[in-house]
């Protein structure tokens, strides 16, 4: 039941117990939560003791109280009362429905089974809504009103508007997307550090917009609002070897919509449209000093062409063109639900090299996404050329693997004095630059890279003994950060960066425990359901463009199109996400039910195009799906799997029908897959290690017999292999998990120890810095690999992490968010400590361990309502509650 009542901002408790705080709340995963899309935003909070531990703690209740924060000051609160509740995760929006632009201040207390008292009010958390409705746009998105060759890139304008305010100025915001890239300028400054706005979605389907905060950029009387336009994903060069233009639309448009609310209770909307609005003002456009601009070949700017002062008042734009309306239906805008793309941290070069032709190249030490500042001197039209890559051969820059991507940056000076550019409207994959036609010599931070991902916050670490292991799990860091870039991409470098639906399946398990990527996949995954055939095929990327004779029309696929599945069920898994379960059930369901028609009576899954397992290391360099594991078995395998799982989500969502009926067939077809690959004593059909993997994994097996069996067999075929990995992408993120499942524990410990190619750890040992897409993308002898597939940064194969942190840190889930853990280190391969220490939806989870004079010491930490299962290395499994604990056992 909701009361008002009229309280202050933080309301005082009384009585309230002091032991255990409310903190980190958080409503959707927006941070800061502005421009909601959502009128019921959930809450989350974390309950974190003030001292000591208090013992038998656990949260029996809540109270949420809401406060409008409107322009003229707080109203009066709406309270939930105390709701029966043990959970603090995406908690249900407890009171009346937030409308468009209403800001409220949000408090939570939380009440424990051992006390009467309630803690005291969190801190309080600003909430606002965006335009939740489509009526609440005015604006309609406006481009330059010339002639552009739709042939050809085009160069990005430069679009302003300005406008009187009469009065004091108490809150502003300014709604922004655009048909394009952009970034917006406001009296001169830019509005808010996002890059690459708004992002890549099924621009189609769904257009992003974004809300800021710009009340400190507006003032009374003269304003001027401004905005940068490029091509990007909407129009630009894109796709399977940048082959495709115009993807969305032949022409750039800018949608922006300033509200400034005054002191006297007036609203002013400046929004882009043409013509003259009521004020006698029009937007105008001309041409900016970013002669050219595309996200594969790079950035000319032409700093000579610069109109300083150009988004400030008093700026003459007598000389400008007028602008043009666009098309777009405000029905398909969206609320950004995930962070922006932002610089994250920069990086100066470890060495200048001089290669052999004598260029001079920079080694920044780490491979990345991002782009250089540059900070120059020189003569006006002198040319600055940055061109990037990955690695080197012979020591120039190793282009081959860009395929037809120029990844070159051009900057022409102006000549006044220092000079300092960076590009706004592309981003590269490197490590190198070569820079050619600098004046004068280099100077220490002359060029700086600059790291670009979507700014997902970090919540998982990893430490241990073997420094090998440390680099390997740092650089499944460096390719996540790499290739989360507004959508899950392959790789940032060559002419693709797509959103491979299969990479992101085998990988989104790891992502979930290295950064909070709920907001960000759940965007996505409503992309995938966008764009999903109304057969129910999912696309080999999303979003989905043309990709040639392979790729399109897209053909159903195993791995690839069980994203719709089994990636939802991550985030549910990792987050206790059951909304984003609800959101993609349909989705889910009709890419099972194609399968199932497929498949047909005998539920097997053995015709059409199949990737396999795809990029086996024995598969020739001209056929990556060429693998030793049957492609028809992996589909199979996968069909068992996602039925399963989507059996588990209905039940999980209250769908019973559909829970009984996707068992049902999940048991038929792991039956099938058992009648048709499982042979006499445990042996498969494909004597392969991903096989096996999947079958333990899945259980796919008989029975148990079987599945020992088939485990054993696998840890004997990863011995006769000398512990090298022998999977591609179907099976590297299971078969470490497989050998666990069995019992062979050192087996998985010395696959991830083994050096020889191929193998995780031959990677580090090459000099990489992030995860490869081949095993063997360079060869023993330091030469690049022949192959056409051959990016230098994909996380697929550094999907081994999830494993890394649950077996040898000893940190896993046992139960949806985190509200149970698994505590399960195991020593081995030489590694004699290691610690892991997750931010679990509930706090700060973590383990330690240390092999010392034949005992294992573990120190646990477990958040406030979480309890661990602790399962040691020759102990009986036990339970702990929270708080920290330290154990020690003999070693086996």
């Amino acid at each position: 039941m909701t009361t008002a009542t009229t309280a202050p901002t933080t309301a005082p408790t009384t009585d309230a117990r002091t032991d255990v705080v409310v903190t980190d709340l958080r409503a959707e995963q927006l941070d800061p939560p502005l421009g909601l899309g959502t009128g019921t935003p959930r809450l989350s909070w974390v309950a974190r003791p003030a001292g000591q531990v208090p013992a038998g703690w656990r949260q029996v209740a809540h109270e949420v109280r809401v406060v409008p924060d409107p322009p003229a000051g707080p109203g009066p609160a709406r309270e939930s009362g105390r709701t029966p509740s043990a959970d603090g995760v995406l908690v249900e929006w407890p009171v009346a429905p937030l409308t468009s632009r209403e800001r409220v201040l949000v408090q939570v207390r939380v009440w424990s089974a051992d006390d009467e008292r309630p803690t005291a009010w969190s801190p309080p958390l600003a909430v606002e809504s965006g335009l939740l409705e489509p009526a609440d746009w005015t604006a309609v998105p406006v481009g330059p009103d010339t002639e552009a060759d739709p042939a050809q890139d085009h160069r990005p304008v430069l679009l302003r508007r300005g406008f009187a305010v009469d009065g004091e100025v108490v809150r502003a915001r300014l709604h922004v997307t655009a048909h394009g890239l952009l970034e917006a300028e406001l009296n001169g400054v830019r509005v808010g550090d996002e890059e690459l706005a708004p992002g890549w979605t099924s621009y189609h389907h769904r257009l992003r917009y974004r809300t800021h905060d710009v009340t400190a950029l507006v003032r009374a009387g003269e304003n001027v609002l401004g905005a940068w336009l490029a091509d990007g994903w909407y129009r630009g060069r894109f796709g399977i070897r940048g082959a495709s233009r115009n993807l969305y639309g032949e022409r750039t448009a800018l949608l922006a919509q300033l509200e400034v609310d005054l002191a006297d209770g007036r609203r002013l909307v400046v929004g882009t449209h043409p013509g003259t609005g009521e004020d006698g003002r029009a937007w105008r456009a001309a041409d900016s000093p970013v002669l050219a601009a595309n996200l594969y070949d790079g950035e000319t700017y032409d700093a000579r062409e610069e109109l300083p002062g150009w988004s400030a008042p008093g700026f003459d734009d007598a000389a400008w063109v007028g602008v043009r309306p666009h098309e777009r239906d405000p029905a398909t805008l969206v609320a950004a639900d995930g962070p922006p793309v932002r610089c994250t941290r920069e990086l100066r070069p470890v060495a200048v090299l001089t290669s052999p032709s004598g260029r001079t190249v920079l080694d920044f030490g780490q491979n990345l996404a991002g782009r250089v500042r540059i900070r120059v001197r020189g003569t006006a039209g002198q040319r600055v050329r940055l061109r990037h890559a990955e690695v080197l051969q012979d020591g120039e820059l190793f282009t081959r693997a860009l395929r037809t991507a120029a990844a070159t940056d051009e900057y022409v000076l102006a000549g006044r004095g220092q000079e300092v550019w960076e590009p706004r409207f592309t981003v590269h994959g490197f490590r190198y630059v070569e820079v050619t036609g600098w004046p004068g010599a280099l100077g220490d931070g002359d060029v700086v890279a600059r790291v670009l991902h979507s700014d997902t916050r970090r919540t998982g670490w990893f430490t241990c003994s073997d420094a090998r292991v440390e680099r390997l799990h740092e650089n499944v860091v460096w390719s996540t950060r790499s290739n989360f870039l507004d959508v899950p991409t392959d790789c940032p470098q060559r002419d693709e960066r797509l959103g491979w639906t299969g990479d992101i399946q085998v990988f989104a398990p790891t992502a979930a425990f290295l950064h909070d990527v709920g907001g960000f996949l759940s965007s996505w995954l409503a992309d995938v359901a966008a764009e999903q055939f109304e057969d129910g095929t999912v696309p080999w990327y999303v979003p989905d463009v043309p990709g040639g004779d392979v790729w399109t029309p897209a053909r159903p696929g195993a791995v690839w199109g069980d994203v719709a599945v089994l990636t939802p069920w991550v985030l549910y898994e990792r987050y206790g996400d059951t909304g984003v379960l609800a959101r993609q059930y349909d989705s889910a369901k009709k890419w099972v039910d194609l399968v199932a028609r497929l498949a047909g009576p005998d539920r097997l899954w053995d015709s059409g195009f199949q990737l396999g397992d795809w990029l086996d290391p024995a598969a020739p360099p001209h056929d990556p799906a060429d693998a030793r594991t049957d492609r028809y078995l992996v589909a199979t395998a996968y069909f068992a799997r996602s039925a399963q799982v989507l059996s588990q989500m209905a039940g999980v969502l209250g769908r019973e029908d559909d829970a009984t009926s996707y068992d049902a067939l999940a048991r038929e077809v792991r039956s099938a897959f058992a009648k048709a690959y499982v042979l006499p004593g445990g042996r498969l059909t494909s004597d392969a290690q991903t096989a096996y993997a999947l079958a333990v994994v899945f259980d796919l097996m008989p029975d148990e017999a079987s599945r020992r069996a088939a485990g054993d067999r696998l840890a004997e075929l990863v011995a006769e292999a000398g512990h090298r990995i022998a999977t591609g992408f179907a099976g590297v993120n299971l078969v470490t998990d497989a050998l666990s499942l069995t019992g062979h524990d050192d087996a998985a410990l010395a696959m991830l120890t083994e050096t020889g190619c191929p193998s995780w750890l031959y990677q580090v040992l090459m000099g990489a810095t992030t995860t490869w897409e081949r095993w063997d993308g360079l060869l023993p002898d330091g030469t690049p690999n022949p192959g056409q597939m051959l990016s230098f940064n994909h996380y697929a194969l550094g999907s081994v992490a999830d494993w890394v942190h649950r077996a040898v840190g000893g940190l896993a889930p046992a139960a949806p968010g985190y509200r149970e853990l698994l505590v399960r280190p195991r020593p081995g391969a030489g590694i004699t400590s290691a610690s892991v220490r997750h931010e679990t939806p509930h706090g700060t989870a973590a383990v330690s361990w240390r092999v010392r004079d034949g005992v294992l010491a573990v120190d646990v930490h477990v958040p406030l309502g979480v309890s661990a299962v602790l399962d040691l290395p020759g102990a009986g499994p036990s339970r702990v509650g929270a708080g920290s604990h330290h154990l020690e056992v003999p070693v086996p």
